[in-house]
C-alpha cells in the first residue's frame, strides 16, 4: 500500500522498522493485529487514516546545517551567483525537507552569503509527503537538541529562545526568515506543479527508501527542473552510482548539472 502511494521500499529488512513506528498507533486505536489496522484504514473512506499511516512511517528527524559541508558549499555558491555574478533571483528547493530545519538552514546560509550586498531575491519550496511534520515546519519552534550544529551567533541573530514551564529550552526562527520559504505537501511521485528552474535541489537521505527505478526516475526528474549549472544535493549515505544521470560530479554526494 506505501509502495503503491509514494514509492517507499518498505520490504523485509523493514520489518521491525514498520512495528516500532505503527505500535503507538495500533494501541491509541486500540487495534491488536497489524492485519485489523489494514483493515480499518481500508474502511476508512475519508482517508484520514492512511494519510496519518503515512505521515507515521515517513517521519524523520533532524537537526540544523546536518551534513555541514553542503551548506559551506551552498554558501560559496551564493557568494558568486548572487554577489559577484550580481544574479536577481535565486531558487532553492528542499525536497522531502520533513520538519523544515534544513530549509531554514538553507535561509540561513543564504542570507550570510548575500549580506551587505544589497541583494535579495532568493527564496525556498519545501515540500515533504507528511503534513505532520510540515505543521512543525510552519510553526518554527524547535528543542534545543536540533541546535547541536548551530553556532551561538546564529541562534541570537535568527531565533528567539523560549522556555517552557517545564524548564525545557526551545528556539522559534524569526519572521522574516520564515518569509523566505514556502512549505508545500507533496508527493514526489505525483505530478509536480512547479516548473523550476531551480538553481539547486535537496534531496538528502530520501531516495535511500526507494528502490533502483523509483531512484533513476526522481534523478532524471531532479535534472530536468534544475537550471544549468544547478547544485543537486543527496545524502552522505547516498549517491548516483548505478543510475543514469547527466550531473557532474563535484565531490561526494554533490553534483552539478552541465
Amino acid at each position: 500500500m506505501v509502495y503503491a502511494i509514494c514509492r517507499i521500499n518498505l520490504h523485509v529488512g523493514k520489518k521491525e522498522l514498520v512495528q516500532a513506528r505503527l505500535n503507538k498507533r495500533l494501541r491509541m486505536l486500540n487495534i491488536d493485529s497489524y492485519k485489523d489496522y489494514l483493515k480499518y484504514i481500508e474502511k476508512d473512506e475519508t482517508g484520514v487514516e492512511l494519510s496519518t499511516m503515512v505521515d507515521i512511517l515517513t517521519t524523520n528527524l533532524t537537526y540544523f546545517f546536518r551534513e555541514k559541508d553542503h551548506f559551506n558549499y551552498l554558501l560559496e555558491q551564493g557568494k558568486i551567483k548572487l554577489v559577484d555574478e550580481k544574479r536577481k533571483r535565486f531558487r532553492i528547493w528542499s525536497a522531502g525537507c520533513a520538519s523544515g530545519e534544513e530549509a531554514y538552514s538553507i535561509a540561513i546560509t543564504l542570507d550570510d552569503a548575500v549580506k551587505g550586498s544589497g541583494c535579495p531575491d532568493f527564496r525556498i519550496l519545501a515540500t515533504d509527503i507528511s503534513s505532520q511534520t510540515l505543521a512543525t515546519a510552519r510553526e518554527g519552534l524547535f528543542p534545543k537538541q536540533r541546535m547541536k550544529e548551530t553556532p551561538e551567533m546564529v541562534l541570537k541573530k535568527y531565533f528567539a529562545k523560549e522556555t517552557a514551564q517545564d524548564g525545557t529550552v526551545f528556539y522559534r526562527v524569526s519572521a522574516e526568515l520564515k518569509r523566505k520559504i514556502a512549505f508545500r505537501r507533496l508527493n514526489l511521485m505525483d505530478p509536480w506543479p512547479m516548473t523550476g528552474p531551480f538553481d539547486a535541489v535537496f534531496c538528502r537521505n530520501v531516495m535511500i527508501y526507494f528502490d533502483k527505478k523509483t531512484q533513476a526516475e526522481l534523478v532524471t526528474r531532479f535534472y530536468n527542473i534544475l537550471a544549468p549549472g544547478g547544485v543537486f544535493f543527496v545524502g552522505h549515505s547516498e549517491s548516483l552510482t548505478g543510475i543514469s544521470h547527466g550531473f557532474k560530479f563535484v565531490r561526494p554526494s554533490i553534483y552539478v548539472k552541465d
